[in-house]
């Protein structure tokens, strides 16, 4: 299969798609990789401004770092370079918000020039939040004229390090970080009148900046499709109520739609979705939740089989880690047992964030070791993994499992993308 190309995504509008991977965990990127080298799809791996940035973001590491593991993981997973893609997801400055708007715009234009120079070719320009003393969300000229500046850096770093100039998508309207914190029962597409005047406020301010070449290679606008979960529920993409978004696509052929917080819809609203001119699908707790489920499950077993292993040692040392530093959590989950249920368990899977804590690396190690190459009796798979049936009996080897069972959360995303089996607009 040739590779898909950000610049094939308009021209095959409602035929093809990409799946954005936003993840940072070794075991999640090598699914990511290992998925594409088998379907011949191009990868799109994706880094926020919030996890990795000049500073290091809360991952530790840098844009440079970031680009620096992925493309190790793909030579070792054997993923031609040409079929490799990294972006920058919400590059702005929402990791300085608490500041003065100069100072954040500042931080922001150094860390997408980072992000550049690493080598991302897809960047999010995202300037809509309001810094220290203005409103939580801005007008539509300040976030394009902040776009612009942002994207005049972007610009200028390419050509300081010899790179191709990046493609960029533009626009903000997307459902919370990490997904909602209450039960849901709606959410309502972005209003075509909106998605419009975003467009054209970016095209006018571009060009009076001198950017319109930049602008010309932007490729997609973000809205929202009214896709969206919570600690608990999912809602899922309903193509009848978006369709006068969706016609928005028609007046402007440069564009594609980008889709945030679609994990969790499932088979056929994803292949409505990249039917409908969603190109670029975006996806990440529900990869780390199929990571988690996985590990928890092989605690279970663990437990089960393992004399003295000890009840359930990985959730412990998870919910000890959690309690140590609840700052990514607390205001999300509340307190009490809901809390110590949603901890775990709740589909915004913030519990992603501690994986690279030390406690929860020593009990995961730990977990592994005492099951590689175990053979894992049939009942144990039936009662806590039965998705892994195949397994049974025979020598495991814990990481294959876990990449297996990432890589099962993401084939819907590649099923939807290629439009396998969906009949192709007339």
């Amino acid at each position: 299969m040739t590779a898909l190309a950000l610049t094939d995504l308009a021209r095959l509008r409602g035929q093809r798609g990409l799946t954005s991977v936003c993840s940072a965990h070794p075991l999640v990127l090598r699914a990511a990789l290992r998925l594409g080298r088998a379907t011949g799809e191009t990868v799109l791996i994706e880094a926020t401004c919030n996890q990795v940035n000049h500073q290091g973001g809360y991952t530790g590491m840098t844009p440079h770092d970031f680009a620096g593991l992925v493309r190790r993981l793909a030579a070792e997973e054997a993923l031609p370079a040409e079929r490799l893609l990294l972006g920058g997801d919400h590059l702005g400055p929402n990791p300085w918000r608490d500041r003065p708007a100069a100072e954040a715009m500042d931080e922001a234009e150094a860390m997408v020039a980072a992000y550049v120079a690493a080598g991302f070719g897809k960047i999010h320009l995202d300037a809509s939040m309001g810094c220290a003393g203005e409103p939580d969300a801005l007008d539509d000229e300040t976030t394009a004229a902040r776009a612009a500046r942002l994207a005049a850096a972007a610009e200028r770093s390419a050509a300081a390090a010899g790179l191709p100039a990046p493609h960029y998508v533009l626009g903000t309207e997307v459902p919370p970080p990490g997904g909602a914190d209450h039960l849901l029962d709606r959410v309502d597409p972005t209003a075509p009148e909106a998605a419009q005047r975003s467009i054209a406020v970016h095209r006018r301010v571009f060009a009076e900046a001198g950017l319109q070449a930049a602008f010309d290679r932007a490729i997609a606008l973000v809205v929202q499709p009214g896709v969206e979960f919570g600690n608990r529920n999912v809602i899922r993409y309903a193509p009848d109520r978006a369709q006068a978004l969706n016609a928005v696509l028609r007046a402007e052929p440069q564009f594609v739609f980008e889709a945030h917080s679609t994990d969790y819809q499932g088979p056929e609203a994803l292949t409505a979705l990249v039917r409908d001119g969603y190109a670029l699908l975006k996806v990440g707790p529900e990869v780390t939740f199929a990571l988690r489920e996985a590990l928890y499950a092989l605690d279970l077993i663990a437990s089960d089989l393992l004399p003295g292993h000890g009840a359930r040692p990985l959730l412990a040392a998870m919910e000890g880690a959690m309690l140590a530093a609840p700052g990514p959590w607390q205001r999300h989950y509340g307190t009490g047992a809901e809390a110590r249920l949603l901890r775990h368990y709740s589909l915004s899977d913030r519990i992603r964030y501690y994986w690279p804590a030390p406690q929860a690396q020593r009990a995961v190690d730990r977990l592994l070791a005492a099951l590689r190459g175990q053979r894992l009796p049939l009942p144990l798979l039936r009662q806590h993994l039965p998705a892994a049936l195949h397994l049974a009996d025979v020598p495991l080897d814990p990481e294959a499992l876990l990449i297996d069972r990432v890589m099962a959360a993401l084939r819907p995303y590649s099923a939807a993308c290629l439009q396998r089996g969906a009949p192709l607009p007339a």
